[in-house]
This record gives C-alpha cells, sequence and structure tokens, in this order.
C-alpha cells in the first residue's frame, strides 16, 4: 500500500480507502462478510475509513467502532459526516443554512457520531450536503471553532454534490475546512479545472468519491441491467442515464492494457493525479478488497493511455434523477 499525505493534517493516509456506504442494517452471515473484509483491508494496509451518520442511521459508524476495537494496535483515520438538518440530497441552491447546518444541530450529530463510533475525537467531521452561498455565514463556523476547541473534532471536510466541484470554492478559503470530497473518476473530470488547483494552493486534502461512476466503470452494466425497487440505483439509472453511462463504459473497453479490468484502470486513472489524497471505493466482499488493494503498488498508468483517457471527460449537470 502507498500512503499519501493529507493536507495540511500531516495525517499519512493509504490511497487507497474504504467508502463504508451500503454496509449498515446487515446481519447475520452478510456482517460476518463485511468484517472479513474491512479486517481485510487493514491487513493490506488500508487506513483510511469514510463512514456518515446517514449510512443506517448511525450503524455504519458502529460497524467502524467495533472494526477499531479489533486493531486497537493501529492507527485508522476516520471520517464520517453529518447530515442535512432536512434530510435531502444534494443541497439546493433555495436552502438556508438553518434549515440545512444550524449550529446546535452540527454540534448534536457530531456527539452522536462520537457515541457511535466509541471515540473521544472524530479525526474529519465533513458536512454531507454543502452550499458555497454559505461559506459566510457564522452558524457553522462557530460550530467548527467550538468542536475543534472542545478537542472533539481535529479535522472538517465538505463533501460537494454530484457534479457540482466547484460549489465550495469560497468556502475552502475561509481557512476552517482542511478537506473536500468530490466525485472524481475517468467520466468526472471537471474537478481538475478549478477546484484540485486551490486544494493544491491551500493545501487541502481531496478525498474522492464514486471511482466506479455508481457502478459504470466496472464494466459489468449492460442497457437490460436493473435494480431491486429498494436499491437507489433503480431511481438513478433511469434509462436516460443507463443508456449513456453503458456507452460510455463500453467505449472505454479498447483502451484497456492487456491483463487489466476496468475497475482497475478506473482507480489507476485516480491515484495516477498526485492532488488526490485517496479515493474510496465501497467494498462488500473479500474479491474486491483484494482486487481493489492491490491497485496500490505505486504504479500509475501510463502518460499517453492518461492522455487517452482525458479524451472521456463526460461533464454533466445536476437532474432531477442525479441525486
Amino acid at each position: 500500500m502507498e500512503y499519501r499525505i493529507f493536507g495540511r493534517t500531516g495525517w499519512k493516509i493509504s490511497e487507497i480507502g474504504y467508502g463504508m456506504w451500503g454496509m449498515a442494517g446487515w446481519t447475520g452471515s452478510e456482517e460476518n462478510e463485511i468484517n472479513q473484509a474491512l479486517d481485510r483491508s487493514i491487513e493490506l494496509g488500508c487506513n483510511f475509513f469514510d463512514t456518515a451518520w446517514a449510512y443506517g442511521d448511525g450503524l455504519s459508524e458502529e460497524i467502524l467502532n467495533k472494526t477499531m476495537r479489533r486493531h486497537g494496535d493501529k492507527k485508522l483515520y476516520v471520517a464520517t459526516k453529518v447530515p442535512p438538518k432536512n434530510r435531502k440530497w444534494p443541497s439546493k441552491p433555495e436552502y438556508s443554512l438553518n434549515e440545512v447546518f444550524p449550529k446546535e444541530y452540527i454540534i448534536e450529530y457530531t456527539e452522536k457520531s462520537l457515541k457511535n463510533l466509541g471515540v473521544e475525537c472524530i479525526d474529519l467531521q465533513q458536512f454531507h450536503v454543502w452550499e458555497d452561498s454559505w461559506a459566510q455565514q457564522d452558524e457553522w463556523k462557530e460550530a467548527v471553532t467550538q468542536l475543534q476547541q472542545q478537542g472533539k473534532v481535529k479535522a472538517f471536510g465538505v463533501s460537494v454534490n454530484r457534479w457540482e466541484p466547484n460549489n465550495c470554492l469560497d468556502t475552502l478559503r475561509t481557512g476552517l475546512i482542511d478537506s473536500v470530497q468530490v466525485i472524481y473518476n475517468i467520466f468526472d473530470q471537471a474537478p481538475e479545472d478549478q477546484l484540485l488547483p486551490l486544494c493544491k494552493e491551500l493545501n487541502i486534502g481531496v478525498i474522492a468519491r464514486v471511482p466506479f461512476d455508481e457502478g459504470t466503470l466496472t464494466g459489468t452494466f449492460t442497457k437490460e441491467t436493473t435494480f431491486p425497487a429498494n436499491d437507489w440505483r433503480s431511481t438513478y439509472f433511469v434509462p436516460e442515464n443507463l443508456h449513456s453511462s453503458v456507452e460510455h463504459a463500453d467505449a472505454l473497453r479498447p483502451l484497456l492494457p492487456e491483463g487489466m479490468s476496468m475497475p482497475e484502470m478506473a482507480l489507476r486513472f485516480i491515484i495516477s493525479h498526485p492532488d488526490i489524497s485517496t479515493t474510496i471505493p465501497g467494498m462488500r466482499k473479500l474479491r474486491n478488497v483484494n482486487a481493489n488493494m492491490a491497485v496500490s503498488d505505486g504504479k500509475g498508468l501510463t502518460p499517453a493511455l492518461l492522455q487517452q483517457l482525458k479524451s472521456h471527460r463526460w461533464d454533466r449537470t445536476p437532474t432531477g434523477w442525479s441525486q
């Protein structure tokens, strides 16, 4: 496993982290499988885990709590998130800060996460949605300052709405934010325009989420793929999105180096960028953990292939189904 410095925090974190969305609420053999996957990731050098209160109303945090107890001899970096008070993802420009992140609410949910995680201090607390129009409002700043002064949070970050990488630039310039979590992958290259250069300038850590474009970049979807009604992707991959996504993924197949899978190429594209601190694929199976962790071997994609992949940038704008 290769490690990178996480912005101005100075933390040395694994360039392949662990995304814990979708892990909450499982029982029995499924829970055992999750624990095996988490344990294996740590065995292979992963030390950065991204969860959120909203992942099962705290259950994902509790799973991470148990994981940390099993590995008390290792330093594992914990990142979680305060859910929007109005429970709406993503945020929208018309939402006020008071509707989404009033001061006392930020403090209340940080306390909930501290309890779920079984820690006295959270390494990274993030705002699960964001609007840059809130940058200069005092309530969130007061909460951030208070929680850090009390020693309950070491660093704060923002998770940027899908396909809106610039919707946080003024907030980053306040000096109160230590990291940004953003969708960045072969298709979603827009963060390279303004966000990544600003993060480099301000020494802000960058977490690349959705490395596989919600599954498209695994290369396993077809235009006939369907999802169970209780799977959120059933509303995300509407025909308009699914068909376009499959076509864009199929266009990448001729570029795959011999012996390399599409998920591997997707991850290698991300960590080939020096300004990405870590990427956080979701992993439920041991085989996925083994495959994803193996990508961190210090070998990026060739400059020629990276240049070819640049032409597969796919700029999209938020819609009613993009969530």
